[in-house]
């Protein structure tokens, strides 16, 4: 099956010349305007290439341009400017959003056929590279995700937990820092960097590892002593993280899980451990993970008490009974309580 060329010009007359030179190798389809140019490559994945007119009627070629920026296609399908226009800023600035070559009219037949598919052969072999490279990349973040839940799951068999706690707290956690992402600028994160602290807030207790199990199993309320030995799982837990070969671990989530680990008990007010670290030096993904670990351990069974309902943990929460917490943070978690209740209910 023939791949296609997109011939997108006002002028007929232009059109047919490209198509007749490109008629044995390619199926072309043409467009009068960047409008039908962009309805075609919205429905068309076998167009290997686009001959895109500046200068034209309803939607220019620059107006098509910056479309292909925002949605991503520019990356995978080479453009050439096809124009009669001399304007170098006009042409510099199309070079800058991507295009890749400029064809002048009137057309040099014996030249234009061997650059445009010299071209196409380059983006095709880079397309397959970029599939094998990201097909490699998703299978060792897999096995990477994999490998940190097991860890942790560990972990929390020690701590005589069930192994939910830690999905629990990576749902809690994304979601958090989903809706704060929306509902405040100032803590936007991609959702790629929200999955991957997703992926590391499993890691939040790794520390406790360190924890002689006269304190970690405790039936009991620690006294002052064993609370400060406690205390010290959040500084193990990066001990712990920085032995991990470099290899093994995402650099982002071992970023991430790095902060988290220490920073998880801080508090807004400054009166969390072990930094003493107030407001917005916490890092928000180390202030998401402390509010997901709060509602979880309250609202669940521990050695050392019985689950609280969840509107009295709520409440809880946000009288401060557990630590002051971000007021931005508490009012996104406020909104979105009722969702990570039915989820888990849902789970269980």
């Amino acid at each position: 099956m023939k791949n296609t060329i997109l011939i997108v010009d006002d002028q007929e007359i232009n059109r047919v010349i490209l198509k007749e030179l490109f008629k044995d190798e390619y199926n072309t389809v043409e467009a009068e305007n960047g409008e039908q140019a962009l309805k075609i490559i919205s429905s068309d994945n076998s167009i290997v290439a686009i001959m895109l007119d500046l200068i034209m009627p309803v939607m220019d070629g620059m107006s098509v341009l910056i479309e292909l920026n925002r949605s991503g296609k520019i990356y995978h399908t080479p453009v050439f400017i096809i124009t009669a226009a001399d304007n170098m800023q006009l042409l510099s600035s199309a070079y800058s959003l991507g295009a890749v070559d400029i064809i002048s009219k009137p057309f040099r037949m014996c030249f234009i056929k061997s650059r445009i598919q010299n071209i196409i052969e380059l983006y095709r072999h880079r397309n397959e590279l970029v599939d094998v490279v990201n097909d490699k990349v998703a299978k060792l973040e897999k096995l990477n995700d994999k490998m940190v839940e097991v860890l942790a799951t560990l972990i929390e068999f020690r701590d005589n937990e069930s192994g939910e706690h830690v999905k629990r707290i990576r749902d809690i956690t994304t979601r958090i820092l989903t809706a704060i992402s929306d509902e405040y600028p100032e803590y936007y994160l991609e959702k790629k960097a929200i999955d991957k602290i997703g992926m590391a807030s499993v890691l939040h207790d790794i520390g406790k590892i360190a924890i002689p199990d006269r304190i970690l199993k405790k039936p009991g309320r620690l006294d002052p002593e064993e609370f400060e030995i406690m205390k010290i799982h959040t500084v193990r837990g990066c001990d712990v993280l920085a032995e991990f070969p470099e290899d093994i671990m995402d650099e982002e989530v071992y970023r991430y899980s790095y902060d988290i680990c220490r920073h998880h008990h801080e508090r807004w007010d400054g009166s969390g451990y072990p930094d003493g670290l107030k407001g917005d030096e916490i890092p928000i993904w180390s202030q998401a993970v402390a509010v997901a670990d709060v509602f979880d351990a309250l609202t669940s069974i521990r050695i050392y008490k019985d689950a609280y309902d969840y509107d009295t943990a709520i409440k809880m929460i946000n009288d401060g009974e557990c630590g002051m917490m971000n007021p931005k943070v508490l009012k996104v978690f406020n909104n979105i309580v009722g969702d990570i209740i039915k989820s888990r209910q849902g789970s269980e």
